[in-house]
């Protein structure tokens, strides 16, 4: 009892001493100059048991209606503003681009493996140019994207027919969201590998596609250790162990496929075939200064396994959210159906991607998807590299940066009937795209850090989504009616649907694969 007693007055004093340091260090800040506005802060937590039950990008909004649209928060001893509104999103991504370039390093995402290689957490500096570069030039410019058009359409064709075997004639209900994280991942093992990952002959692939599963999902849940630093060496969750477990696995399949082609290149056996971005690593030489000779083979392990996670789970969100979207709304359903068979005739023409410019509507409802469901609701967080002013408040350096993108495709101000999915919006003239432009609309983000492979995702999701809704008729299981739909959200690494889509997939008599 009495050694009880001791530990629990030990932690109260641990708790207090604590208490006493963090209040100073945000009192330090503060005196530095005026922070964004914010709720008041309690000591060690910070605002963290105010953000109330619902996913952070739904509480952040709200907050942010009270305290203004840039706004401080602080997550334990994390500093964080958040900007809600596209004012304050413009001014950053103008004005304050460089500087707010950083990255927030996350727990889960430390390890073992260092940050070399990896585009998504590099620190904005000459490494990061030089990966940067590489991707629009040699992995997403046109005349490669062109160039794998037929392997997009086959991994395309493969989803169909693993639909129209699963659903039996539309007897069987099945789990959309699945087959398209099975397209998607086969696609990027397309791109980088020359080869489908998942199989019957495959069991690297499906080891591969398991562990990359794992890292993701064990990377999308909060980790205390990240607002609590004092916890980081013990990782309670165990959320940073348990990651770098897996992605040690998952390194160790994709380095014996580096292993297997550096083989095949002594041989000569990939002489005449066209390039996948393995070969371009591999190949890659460089200034040996700001760039090195030639990439490690840890280096290339980071570059792949960063493909795969950041390809496959945004793509698979956005489509299943597309297609819920339009199983709840049932009239927008049959009108892009329309829009796909007078276009295409009722012959079985597979939907191709010169098609997708003389389908306005489709492309507004992948639009639309992307306002109400942005697969990253707060985009990768940034981290100011220096202090900065912006709009007149001090910006500390090291701050997390969020910007609540699902906030700012919802703004009332900014969008008439916010809440509701009507792609019609899309239609009108001089219409928002997602390039980074239009700060009212960045799903993939604005400025140095915006996604690089926006031109593949432009030309993938609708011609999956569009595919899926050529094919087959489609309509919910288990009687659910359409008004009756859970349309809730979990947070992961993307924002995806609560419960998992499950629909009836009928073929279209004129359905051909």
């Amino acid at each position: 009892m009495e050694y009880e007693i001791l530990g629990l007055s030990i932690a109260l004093l641990l708790w207090v001493a604590w208490a006493i340091t963090t209040e100073r260090c945000h009192r330090r800040l503060e005196e530095l100059g005026q922070l964004p506005p914010g709720p008041t802060w309690w000591p060690v937590v910070g605002n963290i048991f105010q953000l109330g039950l619902a996913p952070p990008h739904v509480s952040f909004a709200k907050l942010a209606c009270r305290h203004g649209p840039i706004m401080t928060l602080w997550l334990g001893s994390m500093s964080t503003v958040v900007i809600s509104s596209n004012e304050v999103a413009r001014e950053m991504f103008k004005n304050h681009d460089v500087v707010l370039a950083g990255r927030k390093i996350y727990e889960a995402m430390k390890g073992d493996f260092g940050h070399e290689g990896s585009l998504i957490t590099s620190q904005y500096g000459p490494h990061w140019r030089m990966l940067r570069r590489l991707c629009t030039t040699e992995f997403f410019v046109t005349s490669r994207l062109d160039a794998m058009r037929g392997v997009r359409r086959r991994c395309i064709d493969q989803m169909l027919q693993s639909v129209q075997d699963a659903s039996a004639n539309g007897t069987n209900p099945i789990d959309v969201g699945r087959f398209v994280f099975l397209m998607a991942f086969n696609l990027i093992g397309n791109l980088i590998f020359s080869k489908d990952l998942l199989d019957h002959k495959s069991e690297k692939g499906v080891k591969f596609f398991y562990h990359a599963g794992k890292v993701m999902e064990l990377a999308g849940k909060p980790n205390v250790a990240d607002f609590l630093p004092i916890l980081k060496r013990v990782d309670p969750q165990g959320i940073r162990r348990k990651t770098q477990f897996h992605v040690k696995k998952a390194f160790e399949i994709a380095e014996g496929f580096i292993k297997e082609r550096m083989k095949n290149i002594g041989y000569g056996e990939n002489e005449g075939k066209r390039k996948d971005f393995l070969d371009v690593l591999l190949e890659f030489r460089g200034d040996g200064l700001e760039e090195p000779s030639k990439f490690s083979s840890r280096t290339i392990n980071v570059i792949v396994f960063e493909m795969f996670t950041a390809g496959t789970d945004t793509t698979t969100s956005t489509i299943e959210w597309a297609m819920a979207e339009l199983l709840h709304n049932p009239r927008t359903l049959k009108t892009v159906q329309a829009e796909l068979r007078n276009h295409l005739g009722h012959h079985g023409r597979s939907l191709e991607e010169k098609d997708i410019e003389n389908l306005p509507y489709l492309k507004a409802i992948i639009k639309e998807t992307l306002r109400l469901h942005p697969p990253i609701p707060f985009l990768v967080p940034h981290m100011a590299m220096d202090s900065c002013k912006m709009l007149g408040y001090h910006i500390p350096k090291e701050t997390q940066v969020l910007v609540n993108v699902w906030a700012i495709g919802r703004d009332p101000k900014t969008w008439e009937n916010p809440s509701e999915f009507r792609p019609e919006r899309f239609l009108e003239p001089n219409t928002m795209d997602y390039k980074g432009h239009h700060f009212e609309f960045i799903p993939f983000g604005s400025g140095r850090r915006m996604c690089p492979a926006v031109p593949l995702a432009s030309r993938l999701l609708p011609m999956a989504l569009g595919s899926l809704l050529h094919c087959f008729d489609w309509s919910l299981a288990d009687g659910v009616k359409p008004e009756d739909l859970d349309m809730s959200e979990r947070m992961g690494i993307t924002l995806r649907k609560s419960v998992p889509l499950k629909a009836l997939a009928i073929p279209c008599t004129d359905f051909r694969h």
